[in-house]
């Protein structure tokens, strides 16, 4: 259950990339795995490199993964701002 908490935090942190310009690496479908990948590692990390059971989990598992979330959208967006990738002018 841990787990998917870190992957739903990372799926709801993600959403909130339509508030910056989508020069993304790999464009929306980058940005959510990277969103997702990093939830998912910097949880595993801060939980002491274990998956919390069902009897175990608390709200502050599914906090674990926001700095993770952040850092891969910022990853993300990094390398989509080093590869050169447009911002979309509307």
């Amino acid at each position: 259950m841990g787990l998917l908490a870190w992957v739903m935090m990372g799926l709801s942190i993600w959403h909130f990339a339509i508030f910056v310009p989508d020069r993304f690496w790999g464009g929306i479908v980058g940005s959510f795995l990277c969103a997702i990948v990093g939830a998912v590692i910097v949880g595993f990390i801060l939980a002491g490199f274990s998956i919390p059971t069902n009897d175990s989990i608390t709200i502050a598992n599914a906090l674990e993964a926001i700095p993770g979330a952040l850092l891969g959208l910022g990853f993300a967006y990094a390398l989509g701002v080093q590869r050169g990738n447009p911002a979309l002018e509307l």
